[in-house]
């Protein structure tokens, strides 16, 4: 049947439009329509009118002369292409069609008789069974006959030469076909040959040339849907049409029709059919499209137990050709078959694994229903960005600064895990675990080519892992690794590394530089990660599997069979001071020595690789003080020396030792001393106590810093200019640390948490998590939080999402959503009681972020606590005065209070000791609580006595006021008396949250 466009043509006219499918002898042409969807489309067996072309030999038979070159004709005339056609007559007695095909404006008949490929039979066996232009197509014999064309050739032998001389059929007797032998004689050479049937998509029968040897072929690598077996009848009726065995060609008119014995043969084998498999007719037509009766390239893999041929199967496509294994899996007709592409080369077996990959996310077809099964990654999509490698933690693991992020952001490096590769583990100097080998080879290749180099990064997947580093379940033991690929933008360092050209992302486009993933592969420094069926994985994976096959070959790295280096290092952080010391001679021989910066512990302190000594130490700069940990601008100052020191090849020159086992010394990176770098951005002090004529540059030093103070640098910005800072000298004066702040919680007796206003980490904390989905409740079980975890919890005043630390959780397991929690908002100060439904789990790229509320105390002054009298009315006071969003405030710091002692469970840590200053109002806040009777001046005696007669000039007149007016606490008179205990006050564990910040 034609297609129903193709019908309404025929209705009109009888001339109907086609495709030639298949060619089964030089009269005869099987015609399909048009197709639209996967089902295969109708067709039509043509015979051309009043012709008769020389028969093909059947199973065992003899080629009449010339049957071959006219069947050959015909097929390289019309296969595959666009036809006109129409039936001029029936013969209802074989059950066929008779009719006129055009190629484009040509007559097939007219060619076919022309070139002497086929008599013309004058009459047929009944009136009106004659071409419509039988007269032209006599005419035209008559011409060939006397041009000795074709089938008419006059030459001596050509008639002989023409009959095929057919090797036994090995089709149904295996036993005629000498399997391995054929296998051995052609192991890797492609093989030419003609499709003479396709038993369903994945098997051909085909003759192979120029022996016609015919023989069955099972595409290597893959299986299609079965046809099932046929009914008798079908079986049959094939065999006389010749589709099913190509040797069964001949004179359409002359076949006989099924006699009456073979019919009701067919009847009683109909039974045992079975019906074709899902997609396996679409996955046959999809073959026969492609390959039937056209010519082909057979390369034979393999041979299996039972002597069937298996082999890939290559047909052209335009100037290419294209593997039919490949596109069938692409298409979702066929599914990889590991057992038979164990035969293949590995870039094949890949190439197939990735393509049924694909066609099983697409649900393509075979894989319509196809459930993956269960897995613990996940695509990462539009993450993609820019930046400066500052870390090379593995050779398989980057920390990569992002360029769109603030210089300084907690959030601003990013960990990178090469996707779909592992490198040895560099092990774990704490658990006395050395590095495996070639670990530290690989970590080195990738430092010398990465560190401060320009990267794109594409991240593709995340992985929940166990502690262990195996897959797990969500738990308080795993953690999340993302994982991505690297693309090196000025590739000239590692054009001779082995790596590829750049590689097309998935959205086609060019990555300008190298996948570095490809590169540590393919020097032999890791393993491509055989990943399971549906993992995700990185999108260059055929990529990889080519660079570590490649390395296999050339046995390079950990593919090698050398013993590994070894390189004995000494930890001199691990070691005690005293060896620390016997290493000074060593280190102060030379006056300048390379060294490479292994990590940045403070912004002035470093651990250093000493290669020529085969050493690590630590060191620090002479002179060079940055803020602690704890203290204001500390993780600028390690931010700048990472982008700026870590990793990079420096130079040394030690001065001392001190009593820790620290170096003292200078420190140059590409000739720029790196003390300078940090006194000049104002994020570190000169100690001048030191003894400045023992530091090289002493000068470039000290020119440095007063460059920051002038500029009111970082540490610099509240610098009054004669005012010197106090860097160990008890002559010099002290300058007082100032913060602009917000208050956020009121503890009462004082104390207080406030905000640094400005500091970047609060914008960028809050912008992580607006962007957080945290919709659905977590599930009992899978996350449980326990004492101390930093996790996600709503703020019962306005359902903000903060972070906060669990100050105590229920024992044992979550058994309901109702099970209470007490947290404590690390970035606020407040503290309450909620239920498990109100938590969250917090990334740990968030949570590792230390807490922005700072503890602070009023200076000078004592506030009764809230569980005494006036202690209320105090807290009520102070939170007017202070308690509001956008209200700035001063805050002076006095005195640090580092006795670590413990606030209702909200931790340990160093308290401000401050004036408070309202900006707006310029007055003191210290001052008003005493103006108003709520507080009395401290009596302690551990300020200093300058300092004291200043606060005490300053604050007793405002005590004095509210003694007299009798306010408050001194309705009664005076409370203080001379023996009042000069220590300082204890705080009570009463204390309770009055209200928190809007600032959320």
């Amino acid at each position: 049947m034609a297609s129903s466009s193709s019908s309404t043509v025929a209705g009109a006219t009888g001339w109907l439009r086609g495709k030639v499918k298949a060619v089964p002898s030089g009269d005869c042409l099987v015609i399909m329509g048009n197709s639209k969807g996967d089902s295969p489309p109708p067709e039509r067996t043509i015979t051309l009118s009043s012709l008769i072309a020389p028969r093909l030999a059947r199973r065992g038979g003899v080629d009449e002369p010339f049957a071959w070159d006219s069947r050959e004709y015909l097929r390289k005339l019309c296969i595959g292409k666009e036809v006109t056609f129409r039936v001029d007559y029936t013969v209802p007695s074989i059950g066929r069609e008779f009719g006129s095909v055009f190629l484009g404006d040509k007559n097939v008949s007219v060619l076919v008789v022309s070139e002497g490929w086929a008599r013309v039979r004058e009459t047929g066996q009944q009136k009106g069974e004659v071409s419509p232009v039988l007269a032209e197509l006599l005419r035209l014999e008559e011409q060939a006959k006397q041009q000795c064309l074709g089938r008419w050739s006059k030459t001596p032998g050509a008639s002989e030469l023409s009959i095929r001389n057919l090797p036994p059929s090995a089709i149904g007797d295996p036993s005629n076909l000498d399997a391995m032998g054929l296998l051995n004689a052609n192991k890797g050479r492609a093989m030419q040959g003609i499709v003479e049937q396709v038993r369903d998509g994945s098997t051909i029968r085909v003759y192979l040339l120029p022996e016609f040897q015919f023989v069955q072929v099972f595409v290597a690598g893959i299986q299609a849907p079965s046809m099932g077996r046929r009914a008798a009848a079908e079986a049959i009726v094939e065999t006389e049409l010749a589709s099913d065995e190509p040797n069964g060609e001949g004179s359409a008119e002359t076949r006989p029709a099924l006699t009456s014995a073979q019919r009701l043969a067919a009847s009683t084998a109909s039974s045992n059919e079975v019906a074709p498999e899902p997609f396996g007719k679409e996955a046959k037509h999809f073959t026969e499209i492609r390959v039937l009766h056209r010519e082909v390239r057979i390369v034979l893999e393999g041979v299996d137990k039972f002597g069937n041929l298996i082999g890939s199967v290559y047909y052209p496509d335009g100037e290419s050709a294209k593997d039919l294994a490949l596109e069938l899996v692409e298409s979702g007709l066929a599914k990889y078959l590991e057992w038979s592409a164990s035969m293949m080369e590995e870039d094949a077996k890949r190439r197939l694994k990735s393509a049924e990959l694909q066609a099983k996310k697409n649900r393509l077809r075979f894989w319509t229903n196809y459930v993956p099964p269960p897995t613990n990654s996940k695509a990462i999509h539009d993450q993609n960005f820019t930046g400066k490698v500052v870390e090379v933690v593995s050779g398989d693991c980057i920390i990569v600064a992002d360029d769109s992020l603030p210089f300084g952001s907690p959030l601003a490096e990013r960990r990178v895990n090469l996707s779909s590769i592992r490198c040895p583990k560099m092990g774990n100097p704490r658990r006395d675990e050395r590095p495996a080998p070639y670990a530290r080879e690989a970590r080195e290749f990738l430092r010398t080519r990465l560190i401060g180099q320009q990267v794109n990064v594409s991240m593709e997947y995340s992985r929940k892992v166990g502690l262990a580093d195996g897959p797990t379940t969500a738990s308080a033991d795993s953690r999340v690794m993302d994982f991505g690929s690297v693309f090196l933008v000025s590739p000239t360092k590692v054009e001779a590394d082995g790596a590829s050209t750049p590689a097309i992302s998935t959205a086609g486009s060019q990555h300008a530089g190298v996948n570095v993933a490809e590169l540590v592969v393919a020097r032999g420094f890791g393993t491509v990660i055989r990943h399971r069926d549906f993992e995700e994985r990185s999108n260059y994976y055929d990529a990889l599997l080519a660079a570590e096959s490649r390395a296999i070959s050339g046995r390079k790295g950990i593919h090698s069979a050398k013993d590994p280096p070894v390189m004995h290092i000494t930890d001199l952080l691990m070691a005690s001071a005293k060896k620390a010391k016997d290493f000074l001679p060593f280190l102060q021989r030379v006056r300048r020595m390379p060294a490479i910066v292994e990590y940045v512990l403070s912004g002035h302190r470093f651990k250093l690789l000493i290669p020529k000594e085969t050493c690590s130490i630590a060191f620090s700069f002479s002179g060079v003080r940055c803020p602690g940990r704890d203290e204001p601008f500390s993780d600028e100052a390690i931010a700048l020396m990472r982008r700026k020191i870590m990793q990079r090849d420096v130079e040394i020159e030690v001065e001392t030792v001190d009593r820790t086992g620290t170096f003292l010394g200078s420190l140059w990176e590409a000739k720029t001393n790196m003390a300078v770098t940090l006194l000049e951005a104002g994020l570190a002090k000169l100690q001048t106590s030191f003894g400045s004529d023992r530091i090289p540059d002493a000068h470039l030093l000290a020119q440095a810093e007063q460059s920051a103070k002038k500029q009111k640098l970082k540490i610099w910005e509240n610098y009054v200019e004669g005012e010197e800072v106090s860097n160990g000298s008890a002559t010099e004066s002290k300058q007082k640390e100032v913060l602009k702040v917000v208050v956020t919680e009121i503890l009462g007796g004082g104390r207080f948490y406030v905000q640094t206003i400005g500091d970047q980490r609060v914008a960028s904390i809050q912008q992580q998590l607006a962007s957080l989905n945290l919709q659905e409740a977590p599930v009992i079980g899978a996350f449980n939080p326990k004492k101390g975890d930093i996790v996600l919890a709503q703020f019962s005043a306005d359902n903000s999402w903060n972070r906060a630390m669990i100050v105590n959780a229920p024992r044992g397991a979550v058994e309901s959503p109702k099970d209470k929690f007490e947290v404590f908002y690390i970035d606020y100060g407040n503290q309450e009681i909620i239920p498990y439904s109100q938590l969250r789990p917090l990334d740990p790229s968030v949570s590792s972020a230390p807490g922005l509320a700072q503890l602070c105390s009023l200076a000078y002054i004592k506030v009764p606590s809230l569980d005494e009298d006036f202690g209320q009315e105090a807290a009520e006071h102070f939170s007017d005065m202070t308690l509001n969003s956008s209200k700035e405030l001063r805050a002076v710091i006095e005195d640090k209070d580092t006795s670590g002692g413990k606030v209702k469970g909200q931790g340990t840590g160093i308290v401000l000791i401050v004036t408070l200053i309202d900006v707006e109002a310029e007055s003191s806040i210290n001052a008003a609580m005493l103006k108003e009777g709520l507080a009395t001046v401290e009596k302690r005696k551990r300020w200093d006595p300058k300092e004291k007669q200043i606060a005490f000039d300053n604050l007793e007149k405002f005590q004095a006021e509210a003694r007299l007016n009798r306010l408050r606490m001194w309705q009664y008179g005076d409370i203080q008396s001379d023996d009042e205990d000069t220590a300082p006050p204890v705080r009570k564990a009463g204390g309770r949250r009055l209200i928190k910040a809007s600032t959320s």
